[in-house]
């Protein structure tokens, strides 16, 4: 039990670490190409509407703290 959770924080760091150093990371849809193939015709994509990156999600939930935070401490 005590190596799991040593495992878990010791990822939950690690993903930490990479979510301030590269905060953004390819598409999952259209793996980072910004275009995907749709009935034979290449389309922009729409998860990502072309920019080939999305944030994290680490991120992502980091920047809506920061957002909180900063709306409560005014």
């Amino acid at each position: 039990m005590l190596v799991a959770m040593a495992a878990l924080v010791l990822w939950a760091g690690g993903y930490a670490v990479l979510c301030a150093v590269k905060p953004f990371a390819p598409c999952r849809r259209c793996r980072g190409l910004g275009k995907i193939e749709r009935f034979g015709k290449a389309r922009m994509c729409p998860r990502c509407h072309g920019r080939r990156l999305r944030l994290r999600v680490g991120r992502r939930a980091h920047n809506a703290w920061r957002r909180t935070h900063q709306a409560g401490t005014r």
